[in-house]
């Protein structure tokens, strides 16, 4: 039987695989023409707040302290409203390799987060790393050469950091809210008011879908995002935080882009330059310098 720091590890893991998978899903989906962004967001939303309300039922009976709606409000705010608002529409411009490797800037947006609300000390070899990282997705961002359906790749790659900022912050907002409930306790709140706060974005355009054109491959697309990349990486994310530092969890979103990146390139939605090659390379130098000293003390 696997322990709970065992199941952790597994649960960040497949977060990222969801996600990596889901870059090339979301993207085929959104510029195929069949579900425009905010649409597609509403639907994403409301349909999995569906699916936490119903499975909630099943879950631990546990009662909400009042002044807690404010945090669950606050997480839906960066980690459904601004987090997906951005991400997808960002994927208009943007290529899934682009947007996967902006995505691991995170981690270093989660220190800089930590040192600010937590007073975490950032030591040189940590600030080199974050200017390392962050000259990476500049690179990515303003060289990134756009394919024929991705025309804006400086704005597209802007948004998707926009999203990496408001992810991390979610991240520790919902850290303290792991160590006081089960997540099914309070996911179900926050997609319950990310359902309210993205629908008067994407309500026009989800109410024109054309739903009779969707081939079974759209749906399984579709499908996959709704109860892969939103259903259960809601729930696995606190999972592991339960049991993870958050520092830790977010460092599995370096297998982001490797994840996305072979997919991408698999299924031929995407393909590899040099100026990705080197913008990677920057990033996962700085995330290794980030997270150099925590290893060292830990050995």
């Amino acid at each position: 039987m696997l322990s709970k720091k065992a199941f952790a590890f597994i649960a960040a893991f497949m977060v990222q695989v969801f996600y990596g998978v889901t870059f090339t899903f979301a993207s085929d989906v959104i510029k195929g023409g069949h579900i425009e962004p905010y649409g597609f967001i509403l639907l994403r939303v409301a349909a999995a707040g569906v699916l936490f309300w119903l499975f909630s039922f099943f879950g631990p009976k546990e009662k909400i302290d009042r002044k807690d709606y404010i945090t669950f409000f606050l997480g839906a705010v960066f980690g459904i409203t601004i987090n997906m608002l951005c991400f997808f529409k960002g994927f208009e411009y943007t290529t899934p390799i682009h947007a996967s490797v902006i995505m691991v800037v995170v981690p270093i947006i989660v220190l800089i987060l930590s040192a600010i609300f937590l007073k975490e000390k950032i030591i040189p070899t940590k600030i080199i790393g974050i200017v390392l990282g962050l000259s990476g997705a500049v690179i990515l961002s303003i060289y990134g050469k756009a394919t024929a359906d991705s025309t804006n790749i400086p704005l597209g790659n802007f948004l998707v950091f926009i999203n990496a900022v408001s992810y991390s912050i979610y991240i520790i907002i919902i850290k303290k809210l792991t160590y006081k409930y089960h997540p099914m306790t309070f996911i179900k709140w926050l997609f319950l008011f990310g359902t309210f706060l993205v629908l008067p974005f994407g309500y026009s355009q989800l109410s024109v879908v054309d739903w009779a054109s969707f081939s079974p491959y759209i749906f399984f697309e579709v499908g996959f995002v709704i109860v892969g990349a939103t259903f259960a990486t809601y729930l696995l994310n606190p999972l592991a935080l339960r049991e993870l530092k958050a520092s830790t969890v977010t460092t599995f979103l370096y297998l982001q882009p490797v994840i996305a990146g072979i997919f991408a390139v698999l299924v031929g939605s995407d393909s590899l330059d040099i100026v990705k090659i080197v913008a990677a390379i920057l990033i996962f130098a700085g995330v290794y310098l980030v997270t150099l000293n925590k290893v060292k003390k830990r050995t």
